[in-house]
């Protein structure tokens, strides 16, 4: 078994990028930066994951207060959270986050339950991209 905690985690699943991997702390994956460039889709539209175990606390400064919990949350765009799951370690949220990255690419998370007014356009080319139009 690897040592995740150091930052050298395994690679993310086909379609993510690793965009930051802070030693010991924040790690955040992104889906498909070649098609959320702005020529196709804002760039704040595409799904990201990120990892870490700042405080959730609804207050300003908060998130800079770490936790013994750590998440992996999928966000669609910036306020829009799609996915969160917790875990005990960071390693286990590495890990989480990549099995989250594979289930989203396959089109297994229900993203389109999360917005009150869908953005079609947006959701059906992540239909497009996730295979779920087939």
């Amino acid at each position: 078994m690897s040592d995740e905690t150091d930052g050298s985690a395994a690679t993310p699943p086909e379609g993510w990028t690793l965009w930051n991997d802070e030693p010991g702390g924040r790690r955040i994956l992104a889906y498909r930066p070649d098609v959320f460039n702005e020529s196709e889709f804002p760039a704040e539209q595409m799904p990201t994951i990120f990892v870490w175990n700042g405080s959730r606390a609804n207050r300003p400064g908060a998130s800079r207060i770490r936790t013994e919990t750590w998440r992996a949350i999928l966000r669609l765009e910036p306020d829009v959270e799609a996915t969160v799951e917790e875990y005990d370690s960071r390693e286990a949220a590495v890990e989480g986050a990549n099995a989250l990255a594979r289930r989203f690419a396959d089109g297994e998370v229900a993203y389109r339950e999360t917005y009150q007014a869908p953005p079609e356009r947006y959701l059906d080319r992540l239909d497009e991209l996730t295979g779920r139009d087939a």
